[in-house]
């Protein structure tokens, strides 16, 4: 396999009868914003969580950070960072005492983890919640404190589960404005969104439906080879099985 950031080949995940996940395959280049999309139950946070070390394929293979997914899962887990879609802090910690709890669990140093809070703080503007309980600080600012947790570590890859749901579109401007930053910085962006003005800021981005990948490529090349004027246009139809646009 490649030295991609990504590179999966035929990974599948079934739950008893029911197949989840059904062979997908595909690359993420180093530093680029990839966007996963989907409706509700298509299947993406099962294959991000498998692409996170948190779940075990059931076949096909895949390396993550130049990783393998099916025997180096703890690799993985340490190489990267992971926002969840449901908020995953300690609501009766505070913002710092939360990053101080994290890094201590991937053993970064005192000093190290000192330093990455105060770059932080500036890097999101952090500086009014940053002291304040999680659970009592508005939802948007919640969201730059989970995201300054899962880059604390800086991570080559962060994997992003629907990091704006919930958030009002200026704020949702506001992240990926964060995310752009990120990515021009050499990091690999991995976001699973269902907003589909969120996708055009990605490079590229694929479509799952039951299972499987049905498109994959650059937005604007997308829509122009299904013969739609908008992604959620693209998105309808593909998902709807109706195909191209007359």
């Amino acid at each position: 396999m490649s030295d991609s950031a990504v590179e999966i080949r035929n990974l599948t995940r079934r739950f008893g009868s029911f197949t989840a996940v059904d062979g997908i395959s595909l690359d993420v280049a180093s530093g680029e914003i990839f966007g996963f999309l989907g409706a509700n139950g298509a299947g993406k946070t099962t294959a991000i969580r498998m692409l996170c070390g948190l779940l075990v394929p059931t076949s096909g293979l895949g390396r993550v950070a130049g990783y393998d997914i099916m025997k180096e899962s703890e690799r993985i887990k340490r190489s990267i960072g992971y926002m969840s879609q449901k908020f995953s802090l300690y609501p009766d910690l505070t913002g710092r005492e939360n990053m101080q709890f994290y890094g201590s669990a991937y053993q970064m140093s005192s000093t190290d983890i000192n330093r990455r809070i105060g770059e932080l703080i500036e890097q999101l503007d952090l500086g009014d919640f940053v002291d304040r309980l999680t659970g009592s600080i508005p939802v948007g600012w919640r969201q730059r404190v989970a995201l300054a947790n899962a880059i604390l570590h800086e991570p080559s890859i962060i994997f992003l589960d629907e990091p704006t749901g919930s958030v009002d579109p200026v704020y949702r401007r506001s992240f990926w404005s964060l995310l752009y930053a990120l990515a021009e910085a050499g990091r690999t962006i991995f976001v699973t969104t269902h907003y589909m003005d969120e996708a055009e800021f990605c490079e590229r981005i694929s479509i799952m439906d039951a299972g499987r990948i049905i498109a994959l490529g650059r937005p604007a090349d997308l829509k122009r080879d299904h013969e739609a004027t908008t992604l959620e246009d693209l998105f309808v139809d593909l998902v709807d099985g109706k195909g191209p646009r007359a």
